[in-house]
């Protein structure tokens, strides 16, 4: 439908708005470019018909659970139109066929679906069912000109601009706040919405691919994206009017109503962004709700209680649960390492809070480090210095807390002479790839899978010949996969440390499901619906695994506790791929 659509609307502008707005339709109608183009726009009348027809069937009898609840009435209004349009188009052409006028005239062949149509007409009636048709034609053809505006047909000229505004910032990622800007602060009011994300409201077309692939809105939780751009620009068409005029807005962004967004769906985000990946024209779900957090946290200080104490150890020690520095380095006195020093080591390995900290990501952690000696790779570590990247503050809204663990990580970084960083956790891994260049900090930063990728195909990691015959089912982080794109490192080197490839759950790569911890998720609890990563541990026991292999802290945690939910964590392992890795080792290379 859509770019037959485009077909019709470069018919349009070329042969009536500027042929026949400049006097040139008869030089522009009888040439060799007019008959070559009725050709391609008589082949795709057809298939717009055809498209509008299984959209309606589509609606009326087949009823697919993502359309539930849309606007039927206008949806199948604009079907109509759209169902009508090509077949004027067609008997237009065919009953000037019929009375002896083809496109271009006589002297080229007449396109093909046109020419079948047109025996239907006796040559002394064509001319009253050309005339009917000419005027059903461009009847529809002005109606739809004149309704775009107060209609979702709007859509087909917001989508291509969105499309090509693309995102103004990587996925995923909010932009900087301005201290001595409030607006910057959150998104109080629907008029602090920038315009590519006033843009995203029109965009919309309520197509429903977003909900069906967002996990909130898979396990039950009030959390719904298209719901959310929906209540968003019900909340721009009530209070633009008045905003237009200073008037103070009437619908709040954020509280009950068809024009405002439930604040407990604010907090049910984990920010995986299956939503935009899904979506065909580019709306950005996730900024939209990143915006709603940093008003409800740093302007109104409301957020969940569970979140005090986190933001309280955020802000005390620099790490979610409060525990001293000096704990950071204690995994490290049962592995040769050193501390990073300019000159004298090329990478940090930023080991991160869960890394550091969290008894079962010291075991990966560990293993990560005996990959790197194994290597002869140069690398340190900051030790009790190191502090939280602040990855689920800016997540969860705290943009003023997030400021000042960047300021402190840069002055550290500076000062310790840091350029390149290795990274366990992809949430560390996109906070210092994307988020701190928003705040003047450039680094190389690599996930550790890349660089082991790197190192198995340049020969300095040497591994034993895979003898592993476990199921191994992996499954793709969403701040690996889909916000930076990383699905073939950590697959192939899997299968160079076991010999085969890993299995695939049915959501996988840039479909994947999240594992329900992004977004700061991993600090609250879900008091709706269903926990989701109960629902991705379901989706790995349908593959029979022996092991799921995961490359995220939060991953880890997330799918050992959704074994224990469902009673499986004596029969499958959850192993981080660093794991696989330093037990395929080859001993005799000084690994």
């Amino acid at each position: 439908i859509v770019w037959s659509f485009f077909i019709f609307v470069l018919y349009y502008l070329l042969f009536i708005v500027i042929g026949a707005g400049f006097g040139l339709s008869e030089q522009m109608e009888h040439g060799a470019f007019f008959a070559y183009y009725s050709w391609v726009i008589d082949i795709a009348a057809p298939f717009v018909f055809i498209g509008a027809s299984w959209a309606i069937m589509r609606r009326l009898i087949v009823k697919p659970k993502r359309l539930e609840g849309q606007q039927n009435t206008e949806a199948l209004f604009i079907l109509i139109t759209v169902l009508v349009h090509p077949l004027s188009h067609l008997f237009k052409v065919a009953t000037a066929i019929a009375q002896n006028h083809p496109p271009a005239g006589l002297g080229i062949a007449a396109p093909p679906v046109s020419t079948a149509l047109s025996v239907l007409f006796s040559p002394e009636s064509a001319g009253v069912w050309h005339s009917f048709w000419f005027w059903v034609h461009w009847g529809f053809v002005l109606l739809v000109m004149a309704i775009i505006g107060y209609t979702r047909y709007l859509h087909m000229i917001a989508a291509p601009i969105n499309d090509l505004l693309g995102p103004e910032v990587p996925k995923g990622t909010p932009e900087p706040i301005d201290l001595n800007n409030p607006l910057t602060f959150g998104t109080s009011v629907i008029t602090d919405f920038k315009r590519k994300q006033l843009l995203d409201l029109y965009s919309c077309v309520d197509v429903g691919y977003c909900h069906e692939a967002c996990p909130a809105t898979a396990t039950g939780k009030k959390l719904n994206p298209r719901l959310v751009i929906k209540s968003l620009k019900a909340n721009l068409m009530q209070n633009a009017p008045l905003a237009l005029n200073n008037k103070e807005p009437v619908a709040p962004l954020i509280g009950e109503g068809e024009s405002s967004v439930p604040e407990e769906a604010v907090w049910e985000c984990t920010t995986c962004g299956a939503c935009m990946e899904v979506c065909p024209v580019y709306v950005e779900h996730v900024q939209e709700i990143m915006g709603l957090r940093r008003n409800l946290v740093q302007l109104q200080a409301r957020f969940p209680a569970e979140l005090l104490g986190f933001f309280e150890n955020m802000e005390q020690k620099a790490n979610p649960w409060g525990i001293a520095p000096a704990e950071r380095a204690k995994w490290a006195t049962r592995v040769e390492t050193k501390a990073f020093g300019a000159g004298e080591t090329e990478y940090l390995f930023f080991v991160g809070c869960a890394g550091a900290l969290d008894s079962r990501n010291k075991q990966t952690t560990i293993a990560l480090a005996t990959i790197l000696n194994a290597s002869g790779v140069s690398w340190g570590i900051l030790g009790k210095d190191e502090i939280c990247c602040g990855d689920s503050l800016r997540r969860l809204g705290n943009e003023y807390s997030f400021m000042k663990i960047v300021q402190k990580n840069k002055d550290l970084f500076e000062k310790r002479g840091v350029k390149k960083i290795v990274t366990h956790c992809p949430h560390c891994y996109h906070t210092f790839k994307h988020d701190y260049p928003g705040y003047g900090i450039e680094l190389e930063v690599l996930h550790y899978t890349e660089l082991v990728d790197d190192l198995i195909k340049t020969g300095e990691l040497s591994l034993n010949a895979p003898t592993n015959s476990r199921n191994i089912v992996f499954h793709d982080s969403c701040y690996l996969g889909r916000h930076n794109e990383i699905y073939r490192e950590p697959r192939q080197t899997l299968l160079s440390a076991t010999g085969k490839s890993p299995v695939e759950m049915e959501k996988h790569h840039d479909r994947s499901f999240c594992c329900g911890a992004g977004g700061g998720c991993m600090w609250l609890e879900e008091s709706d619906g269903s926990q989701i990563n109960v629902a991705r541990v379901e989706q790995a026991l349908e593959k029979e695994p022996d092991t799921i292999c995961v490359c995220c802290p939060y991953c880890m945690t997330m799918f050992e506790d959704g074994l224990k939910s469902k009673n499986a964590e004596c029969s499958v392992n959850v192993m981080d791929l660093a794991e696989i890795v330093a037990e395929a080792l080859d001993n005799k290379a000084g690994g």
